[in-house]
């Protein structure tokens, strides 16, 4: 019979501290609820302060003891993304764990504050800024771990290098989510490399969720029938909790490696225990992956492990 490994299997993370993106609801807010019910420190990292404190407020409820703190982060704005480094810097001596979760999906077409397609701003380079702002952070910690989400989508994704923000037309929502999704992968296995050749203990693995019930599709729903839908996802969709199951066990699991990527074991990898599992071809593209970094330094500013 096949491992299954659970929240239960979570090790003692007493003094350890977490990042976590999107933490406020969904797969980040059940990711931060098992690390804090394991000692961790976690910092929420949320664009929206009240569903972040309404988060907290959740979590305490259950686990008094919880050590949770709340610092804004917008990853669609360089300028929010510095901010929040420069506040977690100046109160943290150490970081354990990045679990880029926040995310948008198959959003109409729209730009960021910096003139990035905002799905690929967000997803992958608000994410790449942010874990190059922390990098020193993570390298100073033993046993460091960034873990990016990415999607089954992933293997609809392709890269135009000479048209990534789909300036000469030809955006949709679904390609758009499924290049981000690509990118996220091809950012995780350019690092690792990146990581060995500095012989750093610090790891970089990815997961994915599968199909959980979460909010992050709410945009698609009509408001006069949203409960009706979101009924229907908790029948049919695995819970948030397990969704994050793949993100925690590469985030803490003493024997995963770096340049993993975990998903659910079910069929489709839509839902299930988390296992390591395949992606595609096109995600371990050398020349890609190194041309998508060097353009990710040049487009945000933020220069690392070069």
């Amino acid at each position: 019979m096949q491992e299954r490994w659970t929240a239960k299997d979570i090790p003692d993370l007493n003094g350890r501290v977490a990042v976590i993106t999107g933490a406020n609801s969904g797969i980040g807010l059940e990711a931060a609820r098992e690390l804090a019910r394991n000692g961790a420190e976690v910092i929420l990292a949320s664009r929206n302060q009240g569903k972040a404190d309404n988060a907290v407020e959740d979590i305490m409820a259950e686990i008094p003891r919880a050590r949770l703190k709340v610092i804004p982060l917008d990853l669609s704005s360089l300028d929010s993304i510095r901010r929040f480094s420069d506040e977690f810097l100046a109160g943290y001596n150490r970081l354990d764990l990045l679990l880029n979760n926040a995310g948008i999906m198959m959003v109409p077409f729209g730009k960021t504050e910096n003139g990035f397609e905002t799905q690929f701003g967000t997803n992958h380079l608000g994410h790449f800024a942010l874990t190059g702002l922390l990098i020193d952070s993570l390298l100073d910690t033993p046993g460091s771990r960034v873990v990016n989400i990415s999607s089954n989508a992933h293997h609809g994704g392709e890269l135009d290098f000479e048209d990534l923000f789909y300036e000469g037309g030809g955006y949709t929502p679904l390609g758009a989510y499924s290049r981000s999704k690509l990118a996220n992968l091809l950012f995780t296995y350019e690092l690792q490399r990146r990581l060995e050749e500095k012989s750093s203990q610090t790891m970089a693995l990815a997961a994915h969720p599968g199909i959980s019930a979460t909010g992050l599709a709410d945009h698609f729903i009509d408001q006069r029938f949203a409960w009706l839908v979101r009924g229907a996802m908790r029948l049919f969709f695995q819970s948030a909790a397990r969704g994050a199951l793949p993100g925690l066990r590469a985030g803490v699991d003493p024997d995963a490696r770096g340049g993993e990527y975990y998903g659910p074991d079910g069929r489709g990898e839509r839902s299930g225990f988390p296992v390591v599992v395949p992606s595609n071809p096109e995600s371990h593209n050398l020349d890609a992956a190194r041309r998508l970094w060097d353009l990710s330094e040049r487009l945000t500013g933020v220069e690392y492990l070069s």
